[in-house]
């Protein structure tokens, strides 16, 4: 019984050592691949890129909500279609 208990003292042991490296690597792989990314965030910067002005097709009136008036008109005339078939079906 004694050599049971061994064992199991020996193999928890192994274990807890398992994990406690695993947990130890990892935690150094995000630290080594934070200070690379902020190397050469210092290096290569991201490209600041600016916003284009409205073309002339875009500049038309829209909705608080920002969706065009062609949209509203053509939604509304395909939910009136679709509200006519279905009285007719009944």
């Amino acid at each position: 019984m004694e050599n049971l208990q061994a064992l199991f003292v020996e193999a928890g042991t192994l274990m807890f050592a398992g994990m406690v490296f695993v947990f130890a690597f990892l935690g150094l792989l995000i630290v080594f691949i934070n200070v690379v990314l902020v190397n050469l965030a210092k290096k290569y910067p991201d490209a600041i890129v600016e916003a284009r002005s409205s073309s002339k097709k875009n500049n038309k009136k829209q909705d608080g909500n920002g969706v065009s008036p062609a949209v509203v008109a053509a939604i509304s005339s395909a939910v009136t279609q679709y509200r006519q078939n279905q009285s007719v079906k009944k």
